[in-house]
């Protein structure tokens, strides 16, 4: 009898310790780390020599809603590392007023060249899902869900002077080197269309002085400056567009969408990627190959998380600023 008291006690105390750490790494997840903001910073060789450094910032996953107050002043703040390119891989909306929380993060960086694609929640607004559901294929659209005010997200980044890449190419000069940029739609949803951007990338292109089709007696055609670098954007990194991507010379990719895998485990990483990419790849610069090529792969952990899931766990939401620089 003495015996099974103890066998008793020592099972309560198990289960309620059990408890404790359960407890203590939800308060942790839920109320502290969702919102300990952090900047990853990293320098490519991507550029040709002796072209001038350029930084880039990389937002994703904001998942805004207006009263995130801590969030929009920590965005706003990054406007002191004076950025030359701000690149926004969608998923910017968490709420269907979620636009008077982006105006109020973003508004410093009018006037900062930026270039923008959209996420499905910047289509549709967050729903209860079973998180459970991750485990077993990548999120699909709930019935009737609610739609959000795409054109009113498409309007402040046109006020900010940002370039829409879905399904289209732009280039920009950018400190005296010109930048290729080239995106889709949210491929989460199937919304991209390479087709379409393939023929803005070639209408782009054929436009190049540098072409082989160029006449070489236009002036100003000869002073423009050659592009250095192809920039491929897109909000989920499906294997499927990083492929193509490379397919169509991108040297450079930006991509969101994974939140790092979100609830993460300690020297494991992410659980879930909610797309097909390697879950060692889900954050942070690593290299992707297709065939004989390879790019730069740059997959942000993003800044938010949906309102009916607030919670990471060793996986801070982040922004990153990566530095191009010459190649050795």
């Amino acid at each position: 009898m003495v015996r099974n008291n103890r066998n008793r006690k020592t099972l309560q105390t198990l289960l309620t310790l059990a408890v404790a750490g359960v407890s203590g790494v939800v308060a942790w997840a839920t109320l502290v780390e969702r919102t300990r903001w952090m900047l990853r910073e990293v320098s490519l060789p991507v550029l040709p020599g002796p072209a001038a450094p350029l930084r880039v910032l990389h937002l994703s996953d904001l998942h805004m809603a207006p009263w995130q107050r801590s969030k929009q002043e920590w965005l706003r703040q990054l406007a002191v590392l004076t950025p030359d390119l701000v690149i926004n891989t969608g998923d910017n909306l968490g709420h269907p007023h979620g636009v008077i929380g982006l105006r109020r993060a973003l508004e410093p960086f009018a006037g900062v060249p930026g270039v923008f694609v959209n996420g499905s929640n910047d289509y549709f607004a967050p729903v209860p899902k079973n998180p459970l559901g991750y485990f077993a294929a990548p999120s699909k659209l709930v019935r009737n869900t609610p739609r959000l005010d795409t054109d009113e997200l498409v309007g402040f980044f046109g006020e900010l002077g940002w370039i829409n890449l879905n399904n289209s190419a732009a280039t920009l000069e950018l400190r005296g080197t010109e930048v290729e940029l080239f995106g889709v739609d949210d491929p989460h949803k199937d919304y991209d269309r390479l087709d379409l951007m393939a023929t803005a990338l070639d209408d782009l292109r054929a436009d190049d002085p540098h072409g082989d089709d160029a006449w070489p007696h236009e002036a100003e055609a000869l002073h423009r400056p050659q592009p250095a670098i192809s920039i491929g954007v897109a909000h989920a990194p499906y294997q499927r567009i990083l492929n193509s991507f490379i397919t169509y010379g991108a040297e450079l990719i930006f991509a969101g969408h994974t939140h790092g895998g979100q609830i993460c485990l300690p020297g494991v990483g992410a659980l879930v990627t909610n797309c097909d990419i390697p879950r060692s790849q889900a954050k942070g610069v690593s290299l992707w190959h297709h065939g004989p090529n390879t790019a730069w792969l740059s997959v942000s952990a993003g800044l938010g998380t949906s309102i009916y899931a607030p919670a990471r766990f060793a996986c801070r939401p982040e922004a990153s600023l990566v530095t191009l620089v010459p190649t050795e």
